[in-house]
């Protein structure tokens, strides 16, 4: 049977609406002033360790400014994830500037995101580091809203959107068949 009374604190399994200000070195990077708030499943790592950590027992209305490491944010920055790739094996189209944005395949066929670190004569190097690798990052948060998971969340392990929860079905219109007759009769 669901749990069919609304939660009052953020805990895991728990549906969580958060409206947050991103922050590093004092410079505002994100923020959902403006758009609409984030929702995501408390404890199934939809959000980076360190800021979901911070969130659990708050309740709605509540705000809290919250420092969040590099090592439980996104990873201190490894310098073995930066590799020289000749110039020669970047097709043409591939604009060769520093801090172009890139998708990779990697021999296995998995697909990296990198970023031009430098261009040279002969060698392009990448960076595969997450841009904020390495950087303490600065949250003020505020929870808008908790509420139940659905099971089907719960079992996928993240919020699903409305696009999500409903079957998208799409009846063919006679109607509409008929009138495009007509017009392609009309041009033939």
């Amino acid at each position: 049977m669901a749990n069919t009374e609304k939660p009052t604190v953020v805990a895991d399994d728990v549906v969580v609406t958060l409206d947050y200000t991103l922050t590093v070195n004092g410079e505002v990077l994100d923020t959902t002033e403006g758009s609409e708030p984030i929702q995501f499943l408390q404890g199934h790592q939809n959000i980076i360790p360190g800021l979901e950590r911070e969130l659990y027992g708050m309740k709605i209305g509540d705000t809290r400014n919250v420092l969040v490491k590099a090592a439980e944010g996104y990873g201190e920055y490894d310098p073995e994830a930066v590799i020289d790739v000749p110039r020669s094996e970047f097709p043409p189209d591939i604009p060769l500037r520093v801090g172009v944005d890139l998708t990779v395949r990697n021999e296995s066929g998995e697909l990296l995101d990198a970023r031009i670190a430098s261009v040279g004569k002969d060698m392009v190097q990448l960076d595969f580091n997450h841009p904020l690798a390495g950087k303490d990052l600065n949250f003020e948060v505020t929870v808008v809203d908790l509420r139940n998971a659905e099971p089907e969340e719960l079992a996928h392990g993240h919020v699903h959107d409305e696009f999500e929860e409903e079957e998208l079905e799409f009846d063919f219109d006679e109607d509409f068949e008929d009138e495009d007759e007509e017009e392609t009769g009309k041009n033939n």
